[in-house]
């Protein structure tokens, strides 16, 4: 008969957070994997537990995990450990976990702490819709694939989390605030532990803080909602200070009377898109009422001249260089591209 894999989640900071249940599993089990041994060992020492040891970790999780299959269908029971928090999440544990389910071995989760839940719950905004990012790619090996994701997060109108470490913390801030504005931000650092900090602002403030700021111990990023009446109506407002007109015809001009109509409320902080009047497109079965503030103003841009276009994010605070990128990015054609528009004279 089988052994069982047992998913124990361990303190994210404080030993006092791990459940009972945990700690009779840790010592009732033939083998304890652990993606750092030396960490795992400071809980073990400190609860007296004394069962065996072995690594699983990133590099190894492939290999590890069938080795591990085989002590499991030998009948021994196995228990995952990450260095903090529950395993699989952001941390090793899902390759294991997948191939005990493929192979028909019992697999069960013993809850605890986990820092996503934690910090949401200290973040005091919107939790009743999110989305888990985990780490981005990072910057080196894997910058298209970061900036993917962030490119996708653009329009997302649910609460947003991510981990990060101390080391790239400036960085990704940076990179929120280009892609995202300057939304706001709860930074919760150190949760569970002595120095836990939970630290609310504006995108653009954080990155100031952090640029005189030494950062210090992990992170969990949560970066509130964008509504979609507010959003829109503030983007709309400084699409109108750029003094860029909208060609009329087909779906620009129906955006551009909903624009109209939406400056004309004077960006009511208190009003949604569903208190503007509802015009449909050219054909007919598109509301734009029904459309986010980012969707609107992704139509209304890609309706823009070049000047117009990189003069709206100008407007919103970007450098020139900043500007000509996100507007390469936005109508899918490379910074050369917008370069050659803006500064080479154009011949017949």
């Amino acid at each position: 008969m089988s052994g069982t894999l047992y998913l124990c989640a361990t303190p994210i900071g404080n030993l006092s957070d791990v459940s009972g249940r945990v700690l009779d599993t840790l010592r009732a089990v033939h083998l304890i994997a652990c993606e750092d041994t030396r960490v795992s060992k400071k809980l073990l020492s400190h609860f007296d537990i004394h069962t065996p040891l072995t690594s699983y970790h990133h590099n190894n999780r492939y290999d590890k995990a069938k080795e591990l299959l085989a002590q499991l269908k030998e009948g021994k029971d196995i228990a995952l450990v990450t260095d903090a928090g529950t395993p699989a999440i952001s941390d090793p544990g899902r390759e294991l976990v997948a191939l005990c389910h493929a192979e028909g071995v019992s697999v069960t989760s013993l809850p605890g702490p986990s820092a996503l839940i934690c910090a949401l719950s200290l973040s005091g905004t919107d939790t009743r819709r999110f989305v888990f990012e985990g780490f981005l790619p990072p910057v080196r090996g894997a910058k298209k694939e970061r900036r993917a994701v962030l490119q996708s997060l653009r329009r997302e109108q649910r609460t947003i989390v991510l981990y990060e470490a101390p080391h790239h913390l400036l960085q990704t801030l940076k990179d929120l605030q280009e892609t995202l504005g300057n939304r706001s931000i709860i930074l919760c650092r150190e949760l569970t532990k002595k120095f836990e900090e939970v630290k609310r602002m504006p995108l653009a403030d954080a990155v100031a803080f952090y640029e005189a700021e030494e950062a210090r111990g992990e992170f969990v990023l949560i970066i509130e909602p964008r509504s979609v009446g507010t959003a829109g109506a503030e983007d709309i407002l400084t699409l109108a200070e750029t003094g860029a007109q909208v060609p009329d015809g087909d779906l620009a001009k129906s955006v551009a009377e909903y624009v109209r109509a939406s400056v004309a409320l004077e960006n009511d902080a208190a009003g949604t898109a569903d208190a503007y009047a509802a015009v449909e497109s050219h054909n007919g079965d598109l509301r734009i009422k029904d459309l986010s503030g980012e969707e609107i103003m992704q139509i209304l841009l890609l309706q823009l001249d070049v000047p117009s276009h990189v003069a709206y994010y100008e407007a919103k605070g970007m450098d020139r260089k900043a500007a000509m990128k996100r507007t390469a990015e936005d109508r899918g054609v490379s910074k050369r591209d917008i370069y050659t528009t803006l500064y080479v004279p154009q011949t017949e």
